[in-house]
């Protein structure tokens, strides 16, 4: 079986390689990495393969000889941590993969701060997708790798949009090689900045909420409103928890109204993505409002009539429909021919969106429909006592694939 070296280099600088590192590059005769990495050995004999692409790593596995050759794959910074590690171990199975630690990008980049990292939120916007505004506001010290269009100028922008352009920031560029630089500032100053785009950045927030509950159900003056239709407290914490957003979920926000839902959903979605769509003018502003309201960046309004807009979205991981316009059925089938395993949540207070709704999961037998009656009353003071002013009953209702 051939053995595949799989070693994180640290930075780049040679000199920052590990004694085991060191090791398995010297019982490799076969070297693949970026150019830049494989230069510090291109005076050792051994074959050279300048690529990082895994199909271009499996083919050169393919061909080498497991009685003669040791492959060796350079890989920068740690194998562990962000690492193209993970995606060549699954692409070699018939390998035998050893993986050699290297120094992270991040744990380089604090000691040049001279700071600890152990409190630090970790965010990779380099080809993924995550929320930094979202870490930012919530905790004091933030590293982020960058990369693509997310650049640090870029990055910068977005937290200067959302009220965070006081924040201290931490620029690293071509660390640990002769060109090294680190450029501090606030995130006003960085962002009229240009960096490469692969850099890191830590980020420091003296001022990021201390506390943030761990329940849903934000109370209602807490948003902007108007004479929009609202989904209130109660109905939307009961409705969210029988949603069951994960933080990583891609979320669909039906007839979202003023917004409480959809912010809702971006807060506890925070590193996925919430699309809300509404066709009532005043109800598209009055969520651009509550968006800025919350500081949101994954939370994206969606004008017009959601049939036919959400036929050109990612596929949902849940859905809350509050409004349907009479489209309910048609959309469901739009949402499970994307998802077969979506989550999804309706509200209605009309039962003829209920008999709709109860119907078309008469028909879907393979889903199991649950139905929920909310009645809340709220106090109202009269004189020197409380009143029970009934709201209107809402019907939540939660349909779950069953399981096979």
């Amino acid at each position: 079986m051939l053995r595949v070296n799989i070693v994180g280099i640290g930075p780049g600088n040679p000199e920052l390689l590990t004694g085991a590192a060191v090791k398995a590059i010297e019982n490799s005769n076969i070297l693949i990495g970026d150019r830049r990495m494989l230069e510090a050995f291109a005076e050792q004999g051994k074959k050279l393969y300048p690529t990082i692409k895994t199909a271009d790593i499996v083919e050169i596995a393919a061909v080498a000889n497991p009685e003669k050759d040791v492959v060796a794959v350079l890989v920068s910074g740690d194998v562990g941590f962000f690492s193209l590690a993970k995606t060549i171990s699954g692409k070699l199975p018939d390998c035998e993969c050893v993986r050699y630690s290297g120094i992270s990008s991040l744990v380089y980049f604090a000691s040049q701060l001279q700071m600890s990292w152990d409190d630090a939120r970790i965010v990779s916007m380099h080809g993924r997708r995550q929320n930094l505004v979202a870490a930012v506001a919530e905790n004091k010290k933030v590293f982020s790798l960058t990369g693509g269009e997310h650049t640090p100028q870029m990055l910068c922008t977005q937290l200067c949009k959302h009220g965070l352009s006081e924040v201290q920031v931490y620029v690293g560029e071509n660390l640990s090689y002769p060109e090294e630089k680190i450029t501090a500032g606030t995130a006003a100053e960085i962002s009229k900045q240009t960096f490469p785009s692969l850099s890191v950045m830590m980020i420091i927030n003296e001022q990021a909420a201390k506390y943030h509950p761990v329940v849903h159900g934000l109370a209602d003056d807490l948003f902007t409103r108007s004479k929009v239709p609202m989904t209130k407290q109660e109905v939307r914490s009961i409705s969210m928890s029988k949603l069951m957003p994960k933080a990583t979920d891609v979320i669909y926000d039906i007839g979202a109204g003023t917004g409480s839902c959809s912010v809702e959903l971006a807060l506890l979605a925070n590193q996925g993505k919430v699309w809300a769509f509404e066709r009532n003018p005043e109800a598209v502003e009055l969520i651009y409002k509550n968006k800025a309201l919350f500081n949101i960046d994954n939370l994206e309004v969606i004008a017009g009539e959601a049939l036919e807009n959400i036929k050109s979205m990612p596929a949902p991981d849940c859905v809350f429909v509050g409004g349907s316009g009479g489209d309910l059925c048609e959309m469901l089938d739009i949402i499970y021919a994307k998802n077969a395993n979506c989550r999804v949540v309706i509200n209605a207070i009309t039962v003829e969106t209920l008999a709709e709704a109860a119907n078309y999961y008469r028909m879907h037998k393979n889903y199991a429909l649950e139905i929920v009656n909310v009645c809340v009353a709220r106090s109202r003071k009269l004189g020197s006592y409380n009143l029970m002013m009934a709201q209107n009953p809402v019907y939540v209702m939660t349909a779950l694939k069953k399981d096979e």
